[in-house]
């Protein structure tokens, strides 16, 4: 999604990540509160992403030298990617928080891809000059912004005239799963209301199109599209499932529901029975759509 946000640093916290809870932040800094915070879980999710999986409606625009920047690229792994399609060029990942760059660093040590880097930074104020890369991209950020459209210009001022900015973000009103679950039911019930008490919007990919156009970018330049991910067979629903019912009661959407009086600890235990029970399923399948926007500078 990445789902990562970025903020400000955080004057309590020494490495600058965004707060936990809505308590602390701080509006001039936009130190949101990422929903889903960065739990094992959630990073888990994040890792599994490729440019293939996450990022297919900009590869055919990929060309090697191309300069391209990861808004909220979290652990990289399809920032990575990306930056093995353009040898020869350069590729920046920024993203809220210092300890999910030291991964990401970490990755691209591993894979041995030398033209990329990464840093802290604000989506809202990217420390780049106007007109710097060919490519912009953000993946799964938007949705977790109180001010998208602000974070959409600000990637349009980075990007060359002439250059595409690429996003992508799920809609969870148009998720979808089988067989029927009041529980999984309840749970997309409850992530609308963390979120719209915390400024921000699930349904996000749904809005891209109109977001972008708000933002300024010429429609004559702009290609909307969707597409979706799946989890039916046994492995990819015990992942699923099993990394929901872990964010029910442990990750940053705990915490936010909770701090939101919306749920308990006992609603929440709930909630993550009610997501093993679906991985369980032997018919059990669960689809996310993806809006998708490219827009041209």
């Amino acid at each position: 999604m990445t789902e990562t946000p970025l903020s400000g640093a955080d004057a309590a916290d020494p490495r600058g990540d965004a707060p936990t809870g809505a308590a602390g932040s701080n509006p001039s800094k936009e130190s949101e509160s990422y929903t889903h915070g960065h739990h094992e879980s959630v990073l888990r999710s994040h890792r599994w992403r490729t440019a293939e999986n996450s990022a297919g409606f900009l590869l055919p625009h990929m060309r090697e030298g191309m300069s391209v920047l990861d808004v909220g690229c979290g652990p990289a792994t399809v920032t990575v990617d990306l930056a093995e399609r353009v040898a020869g060029g350069r590729v920046v990942g920024v993203d809220a928080s210092a300890a999910v760059l030291d991964s990401a660093r970490e990755l691209a040590a591993q894979r041995g891809t030398a033209n990329i880097s990464f840093q802290q930074a604000n989506a809202y104020e990217l420390p780049f000059a106007d007109d710097t890369f060919d490519v912009v991209y953000a993946h799964q950020l938007l949705q977790h912004l109180s001010d998208p459209v602000a974070a959409l210009r600000e990637m349009k001022r980075v990007a060359k005239p002439g250059g595409l900015v690429a996003v992508r973000d799920a809609d969870y009103a148009a998720m979808t799963w089988y067989p029927e679950s009041s529980g999984l039911t309840e749970w997309n019930t409850l992530y609308h209301e963390v979120t719209h008490a915390y400024g921000y919007e699930a349904d996000a990919g749904r809005r891209l199109f109109a977001w972008v156009q708000d933002a300024g970018f010429d429609g004559a330049g702009i290609v909307p599209s969707a597409s979706t991910w799946c989890y039916a067979t046994p492995e990819d629903r015990t992942w699923w499932g099993g990394l929901w019912a872990e964010r029910c009661v442990a990750s940053n959407f705990a915490v936010q529901a909770q701090e939101s009086a919306l749920a308990d600890d006992v609603a929440l235990e709930q909630l993550a029975q009610d997501w093993l029970r679906w991985a369980e399923e032997p018919a059990g399948w669960f689809a996310v759509l993806n809006g998708e926007v490219l827009a041209r500078a």
